[in-house]
């Protein structure tokens, strides 16, 4: 892999332990008001351990703009209105083009994820090399380390297919798996953490922004995890197992309670970042014609009628907004302020997840419950009425999956992984339809 950089800086209250993945040869870069890489490698302080918790955290959100609205755009959801030609050209197969795996669409969100990972491989390292801490303690940061990076595989496993799980050692990394070798190395990756968890006491000893420091509220989010892996993997039994040691509440009657779980974090403050896919809300006096995330037009027509989730996420424009001979009449609402949190994984898409773990498994008496919490309480569309045959329930899980979780990097997954891509409008004649992004040039190329 090409150009490596190792770089911990560590700036005011904010410690970034940023990693890009390359080459064999890497170059060292070494902030002088911080420690070096090395120096958290051997005998690593709280302090340091704990500066490295903050860079993951940070770099969990590296590329999560990119992934939004490039998926978003393949699928279907969105329009990204901007000086790029890309996102309304490459993004939607204009005139035939094909994707670019040299383009930032390919290879922001793969930096990004594989930046977080190696900073997770960076803790685990720097914690079996301290005495600075004590077993409870080290099973805490290895629980939190190994679950972020299966999430964060995850993510590259719906955008691109296919991944590398085995990356600790960057001058000897494995090979590049499909999906289902790749998945499997995910669900065990996941067993490991909720193992260091069970035995990491009650609070974790460093803070986190998104989360709770309680150690069996992570152990939740770490069984969420597992739930969507397993679902992932077709396993419906293995995730209602996990399920069941989850924050799952299919009892939930608010919208509050349907968007509890943790979340990426933003703010104003020097060195931070605001959240990448908020965009400003039109006015007459200022119609925003520029950068702004359009609604495709089938996400309106397409809705049930009355249904809240529209109406809470999109608004109608001023005045149609027109890039590229494509047109729309509403914008993105979904986050109020360019400082919003973003959902990592909250009770609204575990509750999606029972539903759809419960279809594999056969039960759909329980696939219908849980549909009927979301179409109620997010949705206000009333109970589901129709067949209950595993097709029939696929189908109107995927829907209520396209309302609630619009433009958060499903709707191309979830099509994809059904085979149901080809339902996608075509937007202009000539256009294509693309469901997996090309692995990065960089990636294909020799050491």
């Amino acid at each position: 892999m090409k150009n490596i950089f190792k770089k911990i800086s560590i700036i005011g209250t904010v410690a970034l332990a940023a990693m890009t993945f390359g080459s064999c040869e890497f170059d060292e870069v070494v902030d002088p008001n911080a420690p070096s890489l090395g120096g958290v490698q051997e005998n690593a302080t709280i302090g340091q351990l704990n500066e490295l918790v903050v860079g993951i955290e940070s770099t969990t959100r590296n590329g999560l703009g990119v992934e939004t609205t490039a998926s978003g755009t393949m699928a279907r959801e969105l329009y990204l209105f901007d000086a790029d030609p890309r996102n309304t050209g490459d993004l939607l197969g204009k005139n035939g083009i094909g994707l670019d795996n040299n383009s930032f669409y390919s290879v922001s969100q793969w930096n990004g994820n594989y930046r977080a990972i190696k900073n997770t491989n960076i803790l685990l390292n720097a914690i079996d090399n301290t005495e600075s801490i004590d077993d409870t303690e080290r099973n805490g940061y290895a629980g939190f380390a190994k679950t972020i990076q299966a999430y964060e595989l995850i993510q590259i496993l719906k955008s691109y297919g296919m991944a590398r799980t085995d990356v600790a050692d960057e001058l000897n990394l494995g090979p590049i798996l499909d999906f289902n070798a790749a998945i499997a190395d995910v669900r065990a990756l996941l067993e490991e953490a909720n193992t260091n968890l069970s035995n990491a006491g009650t609070s974790f000893i460093f803070p986190l922004a998104g989360f709770s420091t309680s150690v069996s509220d992570f152990q939740e989010f770490n069984r969420g995890v597992a739930a969507l892996a397993a679902v992932y993997a077709g396993d419906g039994n293995g995730a209602l197992t996990a399920l069941a040691s989850s924050s799952l509440n299919l009892d939930a009657t608010t919208l509050e309670e349907l968007n509890a779980g943790p979340k990426h974090v933003f703010s104003q403050q020097a060195n931070d970042q605001t959240n990448p896919v908020f965009r400003g809300p039109s006015t007459p006096e200022n119609p925003n014609n520029g950068d702004q995330i359009v609604v495709h037009p089938s996400f309106i027509a397409d809705a049930t009628p009355g249904d809240a989730r529209v109406e809470r996420k999109t608004a109608l424009r001023p005045d149609p907004s027109t890039q590229d001979e494509l047109t729309g009449d509403f914008e993105t609402r979904l986050y109020a302020t360019n400082v919003s949190p973003i959902d990592i994984l909250r009770n609204e898409e575990l509750i999606l997840l029972y539903a759809e773990a419960s279809i594999l498994a056969g039960s759909p008496g329980d696939a219908v419950t849980a549909l009927n919490v979301v179409r109620n309480v997010s949705g206000n569309i009333g109970d589901y009425t129709g067949p209950t045959t595993t097709d029939a329930l696929t189908e109107e899980l995927l829907r209520q999956r396209r309302y609630s979780l619009w433009s958060e990097n499903h709707r191309m997954f979830d099509l994809r992984r059904y085979n149901m891509s080809d339902m996608l409008p075509i937007d202009r004649a000539g256009d294509q339809i693309f469901n997996v992004f090309d692995i990065p040039l960089s990636e294909n190329t020799g050491a």
